[in-house]
Parts: structure tokens; C-alpha cells; sequence
């Protein structure tokens, strides 16, 4: 984890976070406690958005029919993405480029011609750049190498938040997209970690209530042959972020992408009250620092404040 030391001047700006997620609703599903906890505090705030989620489903069963969504779901999805920044208090910026949509069958079929996943580095990098240089945050998170879950949109995000965190400072690349401005610190965001499943698993089997994560850890335990063990992560936590207090404005982002997600579904199965005692932050992987700092952190902003 290499480390440089700090630019004092840094220590008298504003402290600025920039999430880049692939599709509006990736926002409010990972790391959305985080953000809210941190505009509460006077960090600014700013989502990146890829795509526009254009090849998306509509997930939500009360919206199967719904005329508008049918019409015009990139539109709808827009609406929700506002409704969503408005309840977590962020910045946002879409980046404009194609939702690639998930492909099924097998074998699996090309993604179409001109989405995001198929955009060479260098293009599809170029407006995250640009933004690292407007807003000149001190932390980027990001997904990991996977994007999370293999979605190719999320698999680009990823490259693209690494490829604007190591080049945005760098005069000589990425000519035309501002002045020069280098991130301090990479975190991967760990939303979906086993080891968070397992803790409210085994704390609602305790209490003699039927635990909603039972399927989802059996399928983790039965993929490993030999021990029936979680897997092991590639990044481990470095970094909880002790923002319980907002897992509700959080459930309510959420709520703000009616299409994508069913209020009555796996996201709600426990309340966050629930969430709360057993699992009150939220978790990340310090990746990159280019100050110094001490593991494990409860804040992202270590070694800048």
C-alpha cells in the first residue's frame, strides 16, 4: 500500500469523497449509509453515475405494468436517481455513457455495440477524469476487480475509478480535461461481504427468528468442496464506517428507485433497527493511500484530518 507524504494545503480544503457506481440504484445499495453520514458531517459528496441503467428490468412487481416505465424507463430511472441524491444530500454527475445491460443465456451473448462495457479505457476514463479534476476529491471508492458481482458495467466502473485515481494526477495524460489533481485515498466498496451476512445470520438464528440470509450462505458454503467454508475475501475489511444511524435514510434511497427495487423484498427482509445492534457500519478496503495512515480505520478520511 504505497504511501507519499501529505500537502499540508490539503488539510484547509473541504474534504471531498467521489463514489463512482455503474447504474442509478448502485448508489443507494452500496454505501449509501456512508455518504449520508458523511454530508451530515460537511463532507461534500459527489456519486458518479456510468450509465443510465437503459437495459434495465423492471424489478419491482407493483411496477410490471406500470405505463411510464414501459415507455420510458431511462427517463423514470433519472426521476428516481434525483429523488434518491435528494434523500442522501449528495452531488451528482451522470457520465453519459450506455448501460450494457446484463447478458444471460449460453452461450452468453455479445454485449450490444456502442454500451459501456465495450468502450476502450482511455474513452470511457476520460469524463471520470475530468470530474476528479473539477471536483478534486481526496477519496474515490469503487468497486473491486469483479465489480461487486460480475456485471460488465460494474467490471468498467471499476477500471475506470482505478484508471481516473492513478491518472487524474498526471499532467501529461488525459490533455483537455482540466488541471492536474491526485486523490489521496482507493477504497473497494465491500457491501455485500460475507462476513455482514453471516453476523446478522447468526444473531437472528440465535434469537429464534428465521433468518432471510440462511440461502444465501449455504449457496457460499456449498461452493467451497472441502470445508463448507464462506469465501475468503480478496480484499478484506480494512475500514467500518460507524454510520447505523442512517441504514433508514439509506432504505429510503432505495425506495427512491421504485423500478428496481421491491420495498417488500430481500433489501428490507430485516428492519434497520435490527441492522443496527448487529452490524452498525458499513465496510470498506483501503487499496491505495497516498498518505499515511493506521489500519484498521473507522473513518476514510484518515491521515487527512
Amino acid at each position: 500500500m504505497p504511501t507519499a507524504p501529505l500537502d499540508n494545503s490539503s488539510r484547509q480544503e473541504p474534504l471531498r469523497l467521489l463514489a463512482v457506481h455503474a447504474h442509478p440504484d448502485d448508489e443507494a445499495s452500496k454505501g449509501a449509509a456512508m455518504m449520508a453520514f458523511y454530508a451530515a458531517r460537511g463532507v461534500d459528496v459527489m456519486v458518479a453515475t456510468c450509465t443510465g441503467g437503459e437495459r434495465g428490468s423492471v424489478l419491482n412487481p407493483a411496477l410490471e405494468d406500470n405505463a411510464a416505465a414501459k415507455r420510458d424507463l431511462a427517463g423514470l430511472r433519472r426521476t428516481e436517481m434525483a429523488n434518491a441524491q435528494r434523500e442522501l444530500n449528495v452531488q451528482h454527475r451522470w457520465l453519459g455513457f450506455m448501460d450494457s445491460g446484463l447478458p444471460e443465456g449460453d452461450p452468453l451473448p455479445d454485449l450490444p455495440f456502442g454500451c459501456f462495457a465495450l468502450e476502450p479505457l482511455e474513452r470511457a476514463a476520460a469524463p471520470l477524469v475530468k470530474l476528479v479534476r473539477e471536483f478534486r476529491p481526496h477519496i474515490i471508492i469503487s468497486y473491486d476487480e469483479n465489480g461487486g458481482y460480475p456485471h460488465p458495467d460494474h467490471i468498467m466502473a471499476h477500471k475506470v475509478a482505478v484508471e481516473a485515481f492513478n491518472a487524474a494526477g498526471d499532467p501529461k495524460r488525459y490533455p483537455g480535461t482540466g488541471s492536474p489533481w491526485e486523490p489521496l485515498k482507493l477504497y473497494y466498496d465491500r457491501a455485500f461481504n460475507p462476513e455482514r451476512f453471516t453476523a446478522l445470520h447468526n444473531a437472528l438464528v440465535e434469537a429464534g427468528v428465521d433468518s432471510p440470509y440462511a440461502e444465501r450462505i449455504a449457496a457460499w458454503q456449498e461452493a467451497d468442496a472441502e470445508g463448507h467454508r464462506l469465501p475468503a475475501p480478496t480484499h478484506p475489511t480494512t475500514t467500518q464506517i460507524p454510520c447505523g444511524d442512517y441504514f433508514e435514510t439509506r432504505d429510503r434511497a432505495l425506495k427512491s428507485h421504485r423500478t428496481q427495487v421491491d420495498p417488500n423484498g430481500f433489501f428490507f427482509a430485516v428492519d434497520a433497527e435490527t441492522q443496527r445492534k448487529i452490524w452498525p457500519w458499513e465496510d470498506y478496503s483501503l487499496i491505495m493511500s497516498r498518505v499515511d495512515t493506521k489500519l484498521p480505520e473507522t473513518d476514510l478520511f484518515a491521515g487527512l484530518r
